[in-house]
């Protein structure tokens, strides 16, 4: 029986499942993800600053305009639609499965591709508000705003309820995530390479019988791992549908 063959049997017998995505999953929507070598972390555009830096609560708060012409013109892609893969673990809903997503990603394609039950450990880019009055804001709203978006009730700065580095992640979400984790008898790692902490720990609450790796490059985890699929999510999607 080779793998795909293999996987399949796992999720047929699979009652409670957890799938743990990262931005790898999105990519083929159009969505680049960090860390590759066409990640957006390694484009060629010259800056005194980082990404890293540029999407920080600090950078936030001291140099706004900055923040948000970087945010508005590489981590907005309003246009993206949910593709094959979301759409997978979305559907395994409709076979009877208890499917929790718990995704690194801010770009609401899971809920977009029909997954009822998503918890978005780093926020969203479809939720914003004002810092003011808490007035909330669509996604819309913030990309056809010119230069800073600002309240339209109070006039005040609009901030998206994403996760900036040095803030924490929702308390809410991580006892959710967790939960959702360590209740599944198998676990889906997807396009992530499980570096960014506290998030790549979770995986460690994982105590069920089958962790199914699917990231194009290898994670710190495979040793643990009952299945690996070092390849394109949506290759591995296409081969078990067949």
């Amino acid at each position: 029986m080779d793998k795909y063959e293999k996987l399949k049997d796992i999720i047929k017998g699979s009652k409670n499942i957890c799938v743990f995505t990262g931005a790898g999953i999105s990519c083929p929507s159009g969505i680049p993800d960090f860390r590759s070598a066409d990640g957006l972390y390694n484009r060629e555009e010259k800056s005194v600053y980082s990404p890293e830096e540029i999407i920080s609560h600090s950078f936030f708060m001291i140099k706004t305009k900055m923040f948000f012409d970087f945010y508005k013109s590489s981590m907005l892609y309003p246009e993206a639609q949910p593709n094959e893969a979301h759409r997978f673990f979305a559907a395994l809903e409709e076979e009877g499965k208890n499917v929790t997503v718990v995704t690194q990603n801010i770009d609401g394609l899971h809920q977009a591709a029909g997954s009822s039950n998503v918890i978005e450990l780093h926020g969203s880019v479809h939720r914003n508000y004002c810092l003011k009055c808490k007035k909330a804001f669509s996604l819309d709203y913030i990309v056809k705003s010119e230069g800073v978006p600002l309240c339209s009730d109070c006039g005040a700065i609009i901030k998206p309820d994403v996760v900036l580095y040095e803030e924490p992640l929702p308390e809410d979400s991580v006892f959710r995530a967790l939960k959702a984790i360590e209740e599944a008898d198998t676990m889906f790692v997807v396009g992530t390479s499980l570096v960014v902490y506290p998030a790549a720990s979770y995986i460690r609450y994982f105590k069920g019988e089958n962790l199914v790796l699917i990231n194009k490059g290898s994670t710190r985890f495979d040793s643990v791992a009952n299945l690996i699929f070092n390849e394109d999510v949506i290759r591995v999607v296409r081969k078990i549908k067949e």
